[in-house]
C-alpha cells in the first residue's frame, strides 16, 4: 500500500487545490520546456564528463532560450559517476536572468549538501530542488533500494527542509506506463503516488514514461486516471523516445491540457535502471514539433484566404531552433556520436547546403 500522510495534514483546501490550482501560465497556449539534458541525459552515458563541459552545456541551453534547465544531481558517484562534480557545475554556471535551475536530491543527506551551497559566499543560481519516485515497488526497489511507501517517507522531510529553505519543489514519477521489471503499470498506481507527492509541497509532478514504451493511447489512459483527482495544470509530461511515439504523445498530453513537459538537447539520455530505454524526447524535436511552421516563411503564390496552417499557435518563449541544434551537435560530438534530433539533423543539413552553395555562387564571381 502506499504511504499515506496523517489525515489532518491533507484538509479539504489542499484536496481542492489538487483539483482548481490557480494558473501558471498567462495564456492556454504557453508551453513550458525543462531541459533535463544536463542530469537526466547526461547521467546514463557510459563515461563522466568534465564539470567544465557540462557547464558549458548549461550556458548554452539558457543563452538559446530555454528558462527551465536541470542542471545536475546529488547522489552517490559511486551509483551515478556521472554526475559526480555537480557542484563544481553550479559553480560555473553563468547565470541568465529569468532562467530556472534546478537539481535532483534524493535524500536529506543530499539535499543538506545544497542547502551548504546556497549559504555560502558565492551560492549557486538554485532556486528548485526536484525529488522523485515511482509508480511500481520493483523500479522504486531497483532504483533507490526502497519499495514506494519507503520512498515516500523519505521524501516528505526533504520537502519540507526544502520548502522551508525557500526552494520550490518538483516532483517525478517514473514508469507511468511500463515498468521493465513487472510490466503494465496501473495508471491508479500513477494517480496514487502523484497525489501523494502535490500533497508533500511539490508544485508539479512530472510524469514519467521512462521506458518509452507509452502510445496515445495507452498515455491518454493515465492522464484520464490522474485526472480525477488531480487537475492536469498541475502535471507535466516526460516522455522517452525508445519507441518513436514522444512527439505523438506530447500531443496527446497537449489536447488533454498539460502545458509542461520534460526534453533533452540532442535527445541524450536513457535511464540505467530501465534496460533497452533509449533518450528522453529531443529538445529541438519538440520546439520544431510546436513551432516549425513558423520557419516555412510566407506562401509564394496566393490561392486563399484559407490559413495555410490551422489549429494552436504555440508560445515558448525566447527559445532558438537554431541554436538547439547547434548545442545538440556539438555536446553529441564530444560523446563521439551525431545527434539523435531529427530537426537539429534537419536543421544543420539545411545550413550545410546553403553554405556550400554560397561558395559556389562566390566562386563563379
Amino acid at each position: 500500500m502506499i504511504h499515506s500522510f496523517p489525515a489532518r495534514q491533507i484538509a479539504s483546501t489542499l484536496r481542492g487545490n489538487l483539483r482548481h490550482p490557480p494558473s501558471r501560465f498567462a495564456s492556454s497556449n504557453s508551453v513550458r520546456i525543462v531541459d533535463v539534458g544536463p542530469r537526466d541525459g547526461l547521467q546514463n552515458e557510459p563515461r563522466p564528463i568534465a564539470p567544465s563541459i557540462k557547464a558549458e552545456l548549461i550556458n548554452r541551453l539558457a543563452r538559446a532560450g530555454l528558462r527551465d534547465i536541470e542542471a545536475g544531481s546529488f547522489v552517490s558517484p559511486k551509483w551515478v559517476p556521472q554526475m559526480a562534480g555537480t557542484a563544481e557545475v553550479l559553480s560555473l554556471i553563468e547565470p541568465v536572468p529569468n532562467t530556472n535551475y534546478s537539481v535532483l536530491v534524493p535524500t536529506q543527506k543530499y539535499l543538506d549538501d545544497v542547502l551548504a551551497l546556497l549559504s555560502g559566499s558565492s551560492p549557486p543560481p538554485i532556486t528548485e530542488v526536484a525529488v522523485f519516485t515511482s509508480a511500481t515497488d520493483a523500479f522504486a526497489k531497483a532504483n533507490t533500494n526502497v519499495t514506494i511507501a519507503e520512498s515516500l517517507a523519505r521524501l516528505a522531510p526533504v520537502v519540507r527542509s526544502a520548502l522551508g529553505a525557500g526552494l520550490k519543489v518538483r516532483g517525478y514519477v517514473s514508469v507511468i506506463i511500463t515498468c521493465p521489471y513487472s510490466g503494465r503499470v496501473d495508471p491508479r498506481r500513477v494517480r496514487d503516488v502523484s497525489r501523494e507527492l502535490l500533497q508533500m509541497g511539490c508544485y508539479e509532478v512530472s510524469l514519467g514514461d521512462t521506458t518509452g514504451a507509452g502510445t496515445p493511447a495507452s498515455v491518454r489512459a493515465v492522464l484520464e486516471e490522474v485526472a480525477k483527482d488531480i487537475d492536469v495544470s498541475l502535471l507535466a509530461g516526460h516522455f522517452h523516445d525508445t519507441n518513436g511515439t514522444a512527439l505523438a504523445n506530447i500531443q496527446t498530453a497537449l489536447d488533454f491540457g498539460l502545458r509542461t513537459f520534460d526534453a533533452s538537447v540532442g535527445g541524450l539520455g536513457g535511464c540505467p535502471y530501465s534496460p533497452g530505454a533509449t533518450g528522453n524526447v529531443a529538445t529541438e524535436d519538440v520546439v520544431y514539433g510546436l513551432m516549425g511552421e513558423s520557419l516555412y516563411g510566407e506562401v509564394g503564390e496566393p490561392y486563399s484566404d484559407t490559413p495555410v496552417v490551422n489549429g494552436p499557435i504555440w508560445d515558448l518563449g525566447p527559445v532558438s531552433l537554431p541554436l538547439l541544434a547547434e548545442i545538440g551537435a556539438w555536446i553529441s560530438g564530444i560523446l563521439g556520436r551525431e545527434t539523435t534530433s531529427r530537426a537539429g539533423k534537419a536543421y544543420l543539413a539545411r545550413k550545410e547546403r546553403e553554405r556550400k552553395l554560397a561558395e559556389k555562387a562566390q566562386a563563379k564571381l
